[in-house]
């Protein structure tokens, strides 16, 4: 056995020892970062997803009809993020979220529980949190240009523009007749 078929040998045993572990050239400590960072952000997306679908739920007031259909296109743009995310994760050799109970642990973007909300507090509160979100994923597209990672940085991209128009339209909903907006 030449020294080519004895690295590829031993790289099939430790593959067989780590069977999730998807073989990637972004080096251990670049996809653990990545994955750690992926994996929070992820975790965000849902906590934004499942808020942004309990404000549509309890939608009400005079513009309930357009702010519950806004709710539910954001929520609905919000979701499709998570399978890409997710799927980066696995490509890259790491181990995305299981459970909701590890989405409630690494969440960053806070739950809002209670039993009333003002529609106009609703869209400020998403307002905001999109625009963590924002920041997040700007904050994760730097780690993965520093780690050449052009592929999650691309879907970081078109995600950052997506929440940026969120962020513009629950901004511009939000707006009192008095402020410019008559």
């Amino acid at each position: 056995m030449d020294q080519i078929e004895a690295k590829q040998a031993a790289r099939a045993k430790n593959l067989r020892k780590e069977p999730l572990r998807t073989p990637t050239d972004l080096g251990e400590a670049g996809g653990a970062d990545i994955a750690a960072a992926m994996n929070l952000l992820l975790a965000d997306v849902f906590a934004l997803y499942f808020k942004t679908k309990n404000f549509h739920w309890h939608m009400s007031g005079p513009h309930f009809h357009d702010f519950h259909v806004l709710l539910d296109e954001q929520a609905t743009q919000i979701l499709a993020m998570t399978d890409p995310a997710a799927e980066r994760v696995r490509k890259i050799g790491a181990i995305t979220l299981r459970s909701v109970g590890e989405i409630s642990r690494l969440q960053r973007i806070p739950d809002n529980e209670a039993d009333y909300v003002e529609p106009s507090d609703m869209l400020a509160e998403l307002r905001d949190d999109n625009q963590v979100l924002a920041t997040r994923l700007r904050e994760v597209h730097e780690l993965c240009d520093e780690h050449r990672d052009w592929a999650s940085t691309s879907l970081i991209e078109g995600w950052i523009d997506e929440t940026e128009r969120r962020v513009w339209f629950l901004f511009e909903c939000g707006r009192r007749p008095d402020s410019g907006g008559r």
